[in-house]
């Protein structure tokens, strides 16, 4: 039964994902597998090391149960982070693509310019969402990144960030609108299944947005407000240990998510969690903590050298 005031680290994780299914793309964003059994909410995401208030604070203010403000000095805000970058990988990497391939299929360009225009304004539509998450990834993330670490940027401020959602959602918006008013259709069932899933999206962007403006601002102003100091230093995963150990021995990142059966973009996420714990951003600097930590022998190094060589 949906429970109304919210859920709490002590809720079966199960009761959770029935009561409310779209939890599901929170749990995949947060890298959190199905199997958990009757383990509670705080016990799942203690395995998944996933930060309970965190994964709390999102699932309850997306389920209409809490606010983020009220909430912010608890989140972990690398664990907000991350997963705001795999939401655009979801977005940029699987959602748009596939709605993309329905609309194609769903109108035909080559015989209606009405279509051919369609279509152009949903990859113009795209485009203007890359931009705005290329902006984050390439402008909000690392400012965070340096409060993180203890660092004071005054060029910077989640100010400016809160006025780059506006016009992404409106052009949706408008494209949802065009369709249903003036695409004449002769079939039904593509059309609509195409219009349900830019509905869908459409729900979905709002989402991601909510999580960014009502947790992930406050809790970044919160920091930037405090004192310069860096974050408590947390241990590496046994995941990253591995993925470190993959990079000094020359794998890419293709090679190393082929190795551990997990894809490129979760590689992307782990390394940059790694150069954040460890302020090392080279595979030269990895290998020399790699051979210090004992996580690979000398040996090893010399064989990975030799076999590179021509």
């Amino acid at each position: 039964m949906y429970k109304s005031g919210g859920y709490s680290g002590d809720d079966r994780m199960c009761d959770l994902v029935c009561d409310r299914y779209p939890v599901l793309q929170v749990m995949s964003r947060f890298g959190i597998a199905l199997g958990f059994g009757d383990k509670t909410i705080a016990e799942v995401c203690a395995e998944s090391k996933v930060d309970t208030a965190t994964f709390l604070a999102v699932v309850n203010l997306l389920m209409g149960s809490g606010a983020g403000a009220e909430v912010s000095a608890e989140v972990s805000v690398r664990s907000l982070t991350d997963y705001l970058h795999t939401s655009h990988g979801y977005f940029l990497e699987y959602r748009l693509p596939s709605i993309r391939r329905k609309l194609i299929e769903a109108v035909d360009c080559s015989q209606s310019d009405v279509s051919f225009a369609i279509l152009r304004f949903f990859d113009e539509y795209v485009a203007e969402v890359q931009r705005h998450m290329a902006y984050e990834e390439q402008t909000v993330f690392p400012y965070v990144e340096s409060l993180l670490a203890g660092e004071k940027n005054s060029s910077y401020s989640m100010g400016i960030f809160r006025r780059q959602h506006d016009q992404v959602e409106i052009k949706l918006r408008e494209l949802k609108n065009i369709i249903i008013k003036y695409y004449p259709s002769g079939s039904t069932n593509e059309l609509n299944g195409v219009l349900f899933d830019i509905f869908t999206c459409e729900q979905e962007l709002a989402s991601h947005n909510a999580v960014e403006d009502e947790i992930f601002v406050p809790a970044v102003e919160r920091l930037a407000s405090e004192a310069p100091q860096a974050e408590r230093t947390e241990p590496l995963s046994a995941r990253e240990k591995e993925i470190i150990v993959c990079v000094v021995k020359g794998l890419t990142n293709k090679q190393i998510a082929d190795v551990l059966c997990i894809s490129t973009h979760t590689v992307i996420t782990h390394r940059r969690n790694i150069a954040a714990k460890l302020q090392i951003h080279s595979a030269a600097g990895l290998t020399i903590y790699a051979i210090v930590n004992k996580l690979v022998e000398l040996s090893e190094i010399r064989e990975t050298i030799h076999n590179s060589q021509p």
